[in-house]
């Protein structure tokens, strides 16, 4: 790593890693729904293939926060990325719809490294600015969708290609494997504190350390709310295909806009707003609107409304994950804090898996109006808990970070 690299502050050299990665993530998220019809599959082979990268991701992610923990972030984060570029390659020479499966699930083996570089951050920042560099995380997510998926667009164009979108993507996390062998220090974790971790940890069960740190009800959030968003995902492309006639193009430039907001919510107002209306609102007023865009899906007709409530729907949404970071980030102390965010990205794979494949039943039998209503159910429940368990958090004062 350069020396001149460390004039920036440490939580904007781990942004600028992870969003060039998440450029990549994001020119595929136009283009997924569209690949399995393509190859011969059908509407639930569109949920699947979402389903078998959040089952692999789901396994994995303990793993790799956990070995983060033991040796360091910086090695583990380097080797996830460069599997994700070997994913995305495979994605862009699929010629048959098994490919695409193997592509995924090697995808989603390899990625831990959001949950990884979240651990990251929240290591490199102070604890009263922890809710600022998660909503970092939140804006390079943001950068990504509006980058990603306009670049996915272009590049799939109006016939649909699959291959350049994949290489480039492909290519981009490459870049970051680059950036973080650049940028990002070698860590190395404190041995006293990394030998008592072990300690306790070694003969503890993953269900064992979610008690001990009473966060099983936290862990559901984050199952219920990517299980939401995750659903939305798979189906505003199906549905904004099927009313308004849209392809990856202009899916594409809608999540761009939704990026926008991301960076918006996440990048420039999230620390004002925690400060201003305190963490636990910012989660429940983020809820509440995701749910009830959800249920106006059902209710407009015209195509600027229709692209408005997909907009307001991820809008909202994007208020939630900063929060839950920020509450999972503060219940450890830092030698726990990647075993932490393993758990949480398993919690919110289950979720991945679950909320594609639901919606994907639930459309199959029935219609869209009926698969916008099964979304929000989750999204109610994440609501109720900000004013219930998330509020008990606060009152107890299970907010108060510790790094010892």
């Amino acid at each position: 790593m350069s020396q001149g690299a460390w004039r920036f502050p440490p939580e904007w050299l781990v942004f600028s890693v992870i969003v060039v990665d998440l450029i990549g993530f994001g020119i595929l998220i136009p283009i997924l729904p569209f690949m399995s019809p393509a190859l011969g599959g059908d509407e639930m082979d569109v949920a699947l293939v979402i389903a078998i990268y959040s089952l692999c991701a789901g396994i994995a992610g303990p793993f790799w926060g956990s070995l983060s923990d033991r040796i360091g972030r910086k090695q583990v984060l380097m080797v996830c990325l460069f599997g994700g570029a070997l994913s995305y390659g495979m994605i862009g020479v699929a010629s048959e719809l098994w490919m695409l499966y193997a592509a995924r699930a090697v995808g989603g083996v390899m990625a831990g490294s959001l949950p990884v570089a979240s651990a990251l951050m929240a290591d490199v920042s102070a604890p009263h600015r922890r809710a600022k560099a998660m909503g970092l995380v939140g804006t390079a997510f943001g950068l990504g969708l509006i980058l990603g998926p306009v670049i996915g667009g272009v590049l799939a164009g109006p016939e649909g290609m699959f291959l350049w979108p994949g290489l480039f993507a492909a290519a981009m996390s490459l870049v970051s494997v680059g950036l973080a062998g650049w940028l990002l220090p070698a860590d190395r974790p404190n041995a006293e504190l990394t030998k008592r971790a072990r300690k306790v940890s070694g003969s503890e069960s993953m269900f064992a350390f979610i008690r001990r740190r009473h966060a099983l009800s936290l862990t559901i959030q984050y199952t219920l709310h990517t299980g939401a968003v995750s659903a939305a995902i798979y189906l505003s492309p199906l549905w904004l295909a099927a009313y308004l006639g849209w392809g990856p193009t202009e899916v594409g430039f809608l999540f761009g806009l939704v990026g926008v907001a991301m960076i918006v919510v996440q990048g420039a107002m999230m620390d004002w707003m925690t400060r201003t209306f305190g963490l636990i609102n910012v989660l429940t007023a983020g809820a509440a609107i995701f749910a009830a865009s959800l249920v106006a899906a059902v209710l407009v007709e015209t195509e600027f409304a229709r692209g408005l409530v997909i907009f307001t729907a991820f809008a909202g949404a994007t208020c939630c994950l900063p929060v839950l970071n920020t509450v999972a980030s503060s219940i450890v102390g830092a030698q726990e804090r990647g075993r932490m965010m393993g758990v949480t990205a398993l919690a919110a794979s289950i979720g991945r898996v679950i909320g594609p494949l639901a919606t994907g039943l639930v459309l199959a039998v029935s219609d869209y109006p009926v698969s916008w209503f099964v979304i929000a159910l989750p999204v109610c429940l994440v609501l109720l808990w900000s004013r219930t368990g998330a509020a008990r958090y606060a009152r107890s004062g299970g907010l108060q970070p510790s790094d010892s």
